[in-house]
């Protein structure tokens, strides 16, 4: 009998050493060095710059209160000029931050995980094409020539920068947002006329 209560004591030892020692391991960290977390960008402001036939147009959207009650202000200056090649740059910013956060800057260097894409609606004909590529020679859009089409009025054009489109898919290297999948850091509109 005293044999059986030994057995008994140990048993219970061993078993409470056992599930002490599952519980330590389960809740320890495995990890020591976590992948960093790629937070989403805050854009508060689209400003595409062109310059071309003596002349500097900006498109720029500006939404202080990010997803607050406020529409985005939009603003143009300058006119376009038909039948005109304009060089295009766009910068995005996070102006909530002071001094204003550069967002091109991070695009630039995660370049192969982003890209601008230029829609259009309208008569005008106009069209966007790509001067800058990533490593592996694809484009990105920061920097694109912008050939304004013919004479027309309420031109629409859509700016959206996409975080790891697949940029491998039919059509994307040549500005085809439709299946380019990823996620949308930013999406804005501009009308726009060309005199």
């Amino acid at each position: 009998m005293k044999t059986q209560i030994n057995n008994m004591k140990t048993f219970k030892f061993l078993f409470a050493y056992f599930l002490a020692s599952t519980l330590l391991i389960s809740c320890s960290n495995d990890d020591d060095n976590p992948d960093p977390v790629n937070e989403e960008e805050v854009i508060t402001t689209v400003r595409l710059t062109l310059t071309g036939g003596g002349s500097t147009v900006v498109f720029q959207s500006q939404d202080l209160d990010g997803d607050g009650p406020d529409a985005p202000v939009v603003t143009m200056t300058g006119s376009i000029t038909a039948s005109t090649q304009y060089a295009g740059s766009v910068q995005f910013l996070n102006e909530l931050e002071s001094p204003a956060e550069n967002i091109t800057t991070e695009v630039l260097e995660e370049d192969d995980e982003h890209q601008v894409f230029y829609g259009f609606s309208g008569s005008a004909g106009s069209t966007v094409t790509y001067t800058d590529m990533d490593d592996d020679g694809n484009p990105i859009g920061v920097n694109v020539s912008f050939n304004s089409g013919v004479a027309s009025t309420n031109n629409v054009l859509t700016v959206t920068l996409r975080h790891e489109p697949n940029k491998d898919a039919a059509g994307v290297s040549g500005g085809d947002i439709s299946n380019a999948g990823g996620e949308t850091d930013v999406a804005v509109t501009f009308s726009y006329d060309v005199n």
